[in-house]
């Protein structure tokens, strides 16, 4: 016989700060309510009323300029007359060749692959659950979320950027691309998504899409 969990076990929840034990209330389950710690303070949960049509809207506005920035480029050099234009693929290329491999990698990684594998996640977890359905592969999904997050850094690469053009402002005429424009919307989408996304949220929909 399988062993039933324990009525009211799956109703608490540990705070993160301080680990106390809470007893969510109906509202907090329903996502009508927030949850807030009594002893430190601490937010523990927050309802997000629309919160799936809204992460599944950023993360496709997110898919569409993850493309635009990858497909036009980044920054333009004039040099007496000579303009030299380069994507972020094209960066990773030279650093290849310039027997840079842990360097390219890691920029196709933080800039490239993780944003893609983040947005993809979101999508792929939300839209079933916004047509009342279970997403396939759900938990091995969420995992991937949650690990590929934190290497997600468009906003490292930005910074980078920025610190290049204020050095090669004496050198050469710059000539910012579509593409660095997009990696900055495309930062600011992810780190609105990153804020929006609510495990609890997710996790409290798949089951009631079960239903």
């Amino acid at each position: 016989m399988r062993n039933e969990p324990s009525p009211g076990m799956s109703d608490l929840t540990a705070c993160p700060q301080c680990d106390l034990l809470l007893q969510m209330g109906q509202e907090a389950r329903d996502g009508r309510q927030a949850l807030v710690c009594p002893r430190c303070g601490s937010g523990l949960y927050r309802s997000n009323r629309g919160s799936l049509e809204n992460m599944l809207a950023l993360a496709c506005a997110g898919m569409i300029l993850l493309v635009v920035a990858n497909a036009f480029p980044v920054l333009g050099l004039d040099i007496n007359g000579q303009r030299t234009d380069t994507t972020v693929l094209g960066a990773v290329d030279k650093l290849w060749l310039a027997r840079m491999q842990p360097v390219a990698v890691l920029v196709l990684l933080t800039t490239i692959l993780a944003p893609l594998l983040q947005l993809a996640a979101v999508i792929w977890l939300v839209l079933p659950l916004r047509l009342g359905r279970r997403p396939p592969a759900f938990a091995r999904v969420f995992r991937v979320l949650q690990l590929v997050r934190p290497w997600a850094m468009t906003e490292v690469l930005i910074l980078g950027m920025l610190v290049a053009m204020v050095k090669l402002a004496h050198f050469a005429d710059l000539l910012p691309g579509i593409g660095i424009w997009s990696f900055g919307a495309l930062m600011l989408l992810l780190t609105a998504l990153t804020a929006m996304t609510e495990p609890r949220e997710l996790w409290r929909n798949w089951e009631a899409a079960g239903k």
